[in-house]
């Protein structure tokens, strides 16, 4: 698999060579990084050329890297059912330079696109309705940025009694913890990090 996905990927960068900037194989999966201005031309041919056939959008999500220029990256998942492969596109921008809209060539491109906007700000050209889905009407910020405040800002819940939809500034009521990647279950159970290390500290104390 791992050969013709590497196939794949030189055909795709030998094909689109003035569009896409480099492909690489991470994981198993195929991964194709492209320009900001030529993804509505990567993905066209990624749908209809018959090597790719990836027909269809999984999703459109984005990530946030703060300390870069282009501190955010859109990812679009696609899928091809005929070849049964996988390809992420991905590409950077910022919050100022909108990304083309893939609303014409994924019509799925659409709900998932408000969402990247709604949660990390990202702008899309062309999309027709380019608005919040996620969060509630009249919401400041983009809550999933990596500068976004945990406090100081209001969230709306139901009140049962009340009967109504009520505003409450944020709040954190669980203290925060501080985790060590290890077992939960805090050295209870046999042959865990953490049951080696009591029983350490047990024979230390008794000897």
């Amino acid at each position: 698999m791992d050969l013709a996905l590497r196939d794949l990927g030189d055909f795709i960068a030998d094909t689109l060579h003035k569009e896409v900037t480099g492909t690489e194989i991470r994981l198993d999966e195929l991964m194709v990084e492209a320009k900001r201005d030529s993804i509505v031309r990567v993905l066209t041919f990624l749908r209809d050329d018959a090597n790719c056939k990836f027909r269809q959008m999984v999703d459109i999500c984005g990530v946030d890297y703060p300390e870069d220029a282009e501190r955010f990256e859109v990812v679009y998942n696609l899928l091809s059912l005929s070849h049964n492969r996988r390809v992420r596109v991905k590409v950077r921008t910022t919050a100022e330079v909108p990304v083309p809209s893939a609303t014409g060539v994924y019509s799925a491109a659409n709900w998932f696109e408000r969402e990247v906007w709604d949660l990390y700000g990202v702008m899309f050209s062309g999309h027709p309705d380019l608005r919040r889905i996620m969060t509630d009407y009249g919401f400041e910020g983009h809550p999933l940025r990596k500068d976004f405040p945990l406090t100081g800002y209001v969230e709306l819940r139901y009140d049962d009694e009340q009967k109504r939809v009520v505003y409450e500034p944020v709040s954190l009521p669980q203290e925060f913890r501080s985790y060590d990647f290890l077992s939960p279950w805090e050295g209870v159970l046999p042959g865990d990090e953490k049951a080696l290390e009591a029983d350490a500290k047990g024979e230390g104390e008794g000897a």
